[in-house]
């Protein structure tokens, strides 16, 4: 490691220890780029030490048991009544939702709203109600669209490569070939044999490093990791959700153990709540009580349970999502645009003011900005679930051409419904 990339990590702990409660102003005394490699790593050292302020209200676990005991009281499990058929088209709905929605968000991943604002204008729009339009500007950011031209509507022939679809199809991988009593380990061995090193970012970058530096679950998540509570646990959630339909505590379950080989705390909780979400979305009739049940499996006294919390009433109250993205900016706008807490604030806030609308669920979750690949993703993901495969608007699907691209050995290029024909068989399993 470079003392540049030591330095970059070192204000980002800082950061993330400041978020979860613990008093800094120590370390914010020291003028970072004089230091030499020696003495930083002994402040990274005592920095990585310190434990939340005694004014720090949450309380926020990384086990499993803790973690259950600090969650509301829930339902557990669902009763279902689904026929094959039913259970496979919603099977369907969800990756085919997921791409959909990942998709609509890939080309303007990490715009604000007011850049995507900005540049629906110059297309002559003023809301989002389709995969992005073409529009050629010199102008940043709107000029990358030029790289991604075949990401945009008109040009559209597949879903291409993206992490967030990378990780629902290793998750179904490793649960054909390890079943549900799949382990941490097993994944940390599945990233090492299945993912380049180079097409991982933050929290799993840092985590396969670990790895290969035979650093062991759960430090892998720790060691030298300020990125433990941003997004990328959240993204891998889904397929956790799909195979254990109606049964939003096992999905729960089968996240933790995948989110602590790279995340703690809100990290943790972001994958948590989403597969408990998915899950539930294929036993009830609204996303609302979805996100409710599926809100039920983190701890109560945390971050993310708050900030959820926060926004399913403050979507009942207004009714305008952009009133509502204005308080969540307010609260939770500090967090890194690729943070758990905001992003999963985004992906509430247009699933409740959808009103049971696909498209407006994602388009309204990829407006927010941010994460937007991933946020549509999610979105979309839900959505599809609860509507089914059947009642998703074509004009979303048809583009695709039933085909995604994966960096995944041995998925490089897949039929999207032959996915869901295994994940299918995985839930009968």
């Amino acid at each position: 490691m470079d003392i540049r990339e030591l330095k970059r990590l070192f204000t980002d702990e800082l950061r993330e220890k400041e978020e979860e409660g613990c008093d800094v102003s120590f370390f914010k005394g020291f003028d970072i780029e004089s230091l030499r490699e020696d003495i930083l790593l002994i402040l990274y050292e005592e920095l990585s030490s310190l434990k939340p302020s005694d004014g720090f209200f949450y309380i926020e676990p990384s086990t499993l048991d803790e973690i259950k005991k600090y969650r509301p009281d829930g339902p557990r499990r669902l009763d279902i009544s689904l026929s094959d058929e039913a259970l496979k088209d919603k099977v369907l709905g969800g990756i085919f939702g997921r791409c959909a929605g990942c998709l609509l968000g890939k080309p303007v991943e990490g715009w604000t709203r007011k850049e995507i604002e900005e540049y629906l204008n110059l297309a002559g729009l003023e809301e989002l109600d389709y995969y992005f339009p073409y529009v050629e500007s010199d102008e940043e950011p709107f000029s990358r669209i030029k790289q991604v031209r075949g990401w945009t509507a008109g040009n559209i022939d597949r879903m291409v490569r993206d992490d967030d679809i990378d990780y629902t199809i290793l998750g179904l991988h490793i649960l054909e070939d390890y079943g549900k009593n799949f382990t941490t380990d097993d994944i940390a061995r599945e990233w090492l044999t299945h993912l380049p090193y180079s097409l991982v970012y933050t929290a799993e970058r840092v985590t396969y490093r670990n790895l290969v530096n035979g650093i062991k679950p759960p430090e892998t998540a720790t060691f030298m990791n300020p990125y433990r509570e941003w997004i990328g646990a959240q993204i891998r959630a889904d397929i956790f959700g799909y195979v254990n339909p109606g049964y939003p505590e096992r999905a729960g379950e089968f996240a933790f153990r995948d989110a602590s080989l790279s995340h703690t705390k809100n990290g943790i909780y972001g994958e948590m709540f989403i597969s408990a979400t998915i899950a539930s979305a294929f036993a009830v009739s609204n996303v609302e009580s979805a996100v409710e049940i599926g809100l039920t499996e983190i701890p109560k006294t945390s971050r993310l349970y708050e900030a959820i919390n926060n926004v399913i009433d403050w979507c009942r109250r207004e009714r305008n999502w952009k009133n509502v993205w204005s308080k969540v900016m307010d609260q939770y706008g500090s967090y890194h645009p690729v943070h758990t807490i905001n992003n999963a604030c985004f992906v509430v806030l247009g699933l409740i003011l959808s009103e049971g609308d696909f498209e407006k669920a994602i388009a309204t979750s990829v407006m927010c900005g941010f994460d937007t690949d991933c946020n549509g993703a999610t979105s979309g993901s839900i959505m599809g679930v609860l509507l089914g495969y059947k009642n998703l608007p074509k004009r979303w699907i048809e583009p695709l051409n039933d085909t995604v691209e994966s960096i995944v050995t041995g998925f490089e290029r897949t039929r999207i419904s032959d996915l869901g024909e295994r994940i299918f068989r995985l839930t009968k399993r």
